[in-house]
This record gives structure tokens, C-alpha cells and sequence, in this order.
């Protein structure tokens, strides 16, 4: 993994990190367990991720190469897709519902960028990038 991945991997994940610590206090409301059950995993997935796309991660869209295995195989943008399960589990937890009204920007940003991503790699892989985007989700 690219240093550039791994930082951003690292910060964002210390940032949770202490927003758990700092807000992990009684009472453990069904809603707060819910927004960790949801939390958690997203996370674990969300750095498998990270981890498989290697050096082809970019902060604007790149095409290196086309990843096609692992959580690729299923989900085109991994990344996008278990970061937004993720804020929306730390959402719950905090206890801050009004916070997913900034959740639906994220979301939308998300889903254009993905679509930018999508051209660029149209372009360059063409027919192979066209039959993967026809077998994977989003």
C-alpha cells in the first residue's frame, strides 16, 4: 500500500478512534451498540479494501490498473460503500441522528466521484472494465 493510502488510513482511523473513546460512555443504548455493530465491521471491510487496491489508491482518478479481486470481485467502489456504513454506524453511536443530514452530501460526492472514476477507467480498460462493471454492484 502506497504511503499516501496508509496515511489516510491511519488518521482517519485514529479520528474514530478517539470519537469512540471520547463519547464511550453509559448508557449503552440499543442505538449506540447498533451504530458500533454497524461501525465495526464497515471498517474491517472498509481497510481490506484500502489493502487491495494496493498502489493503484489515488486521491483523483487514476487508472493504473483494473483490481478485480477480493471485495472487487463483488463491489466496484468498496471504499465508498463500507466509508458510508461506517459514518452512519458512528452517527448512531454518537447519538447525533441530525448529523445523517450531512451524510446524503457525502453520499452524493461519493456516487460522483465514482462515476468519474468509472469513465477513466472505462477509457483505458474499455470491453474488460465494461464486463466487470457488468458483474460487480456499484
Amino acid at each position: 500500500m502506497k504511503r499516501s493510502a496508509l496515511s489516510i488510513t491511519i488518521v482517519s482511523l485514529l479520528g474514530i478512534a478517539y470519537l469512540i473513546y471520547r463519547f464511550a460512555h453509559p448508557p449503552w443504548t440499543a442505538l449506540r451498540i447498533a451504530g458500533l455493530a454497524l461501525m465495526f465491521p464497515a471498517l474491517a471491510l472498509l481497510i481490506a479494501a484500502r489493502a487491495q487496491l494496493g498502489d493503484s489508491f489515488s486521491l483523483t482518478p487514476q487508472a493504473r490498473q483494473l483490481v478485480t479481486r477480493g471485495i472487487y470481485s463483488r463491489i466496484r467502489n468498496p471504499i465508498y460503500v463500507f466509508s458510508g456504513i461506517a459514518v452512519a454506524g458512528l452517527i448512531l453511536f454518537l447519538e447525533r441522528p441530525y448529523w445523517f443530514l450531512a451524510l446524503g452530501p457525502l453520499l452524493v460526492m461519493q456516487f460522483f466521484r465514482a462515476r468519474a472514476e468509472a469513465r477513466v477507467l472505462e477509457e483505458r480498460f474499455g470491453e474488460e472494465y465494461r464486463q466487470y462493471k457488468a458483474r460487480t454492484w456499484f
